[in-house]
C-alpha cells in the first residue's frame, strides 16, 4: 500500500477573503474557487492547503474545528532562500493583512539568535499560523 499525496484541509469563515489573501501573498490557485472551498499550492513541490467554509469542513469532521482564539492547530513552515526574500515576504504578509507575531527583525529569541534563523510567525485573517524563515548560516 502506498500513500500517493498528502494535503491540508483548514477551515475558513470566509471564501472571498482567504482568496485575496493568499493570491495577493502570489500563491497559485488549485483550481478555480466556489462557494465552499478555494485551493492554493505552496512551494516548489506543490503542497496543497484546502481552504474550507468552516461549516462544510465541519461535516467532514464529523465534528467541531477548532478554535484558533485559543490555541493553535499546527503551524507551517514555509522557508525562503535568503534575507532580502524574508524581508519581501514579512511587507507582504503586513500589506496583505497578515497579524505578525514574532519577527527577527525586531524581536529575540536565543534558539533562533544562536543558529543563525529569521523567523517571520504570522497568521492569516482566520488565525492559521505560519512560521517563515530562513537560515543564514546556510549561506
Amino acid at each position: 500500500m502506498n500513500i500517493t499525496q498528502i494535503w491540508a484541509n483548514l477551515s475558513v469563515e470566509n471564501i472571498e477573503q482567504t482568496t485575496e489573501f493568499y493570491k495577493s501573498l502570489g500563491f497559485q490557485l488549485n483550481g478555480s474557487p466556489s462557494e465552499d472551498l478555494v485551493s492554493f499550492f505552496f512551494g516548489s513541490d506543490n503542497f496543497v492547503i484546502h481552504f474550507f467554509l468552516k461549516e462544510k469542513l465541519q461535516e467532514s469532521l464529523e465534528g467541531k474545528t477548532s478554535d484558533l482564539t485559543l490555541g493553535n492547530e499546527v503551524m507551517f513552515s514555509l522557508s525562503v532562500e535568503n534575507k532580502e526574500e524574508y524581508n519581501q515576504w514579512v511587507t507582504k504578509i503586513k500589506n496583505a493583512g497578515g497579524k505578525i507575531l514574532f519577527d527577527s527583525n525586531k524581536d529575540r529569541k536565543a534558539f533562533y539568535d544562536e543558529n543563525g534563523f529569521y523567523v517571520c510567525v504570522f497568521s492569516d485573517p482566520d488565525g492559521h499560523k505560519f512560521n517563515l524563515l530562513y537560515n543564514a548560516k546556510n549561506d
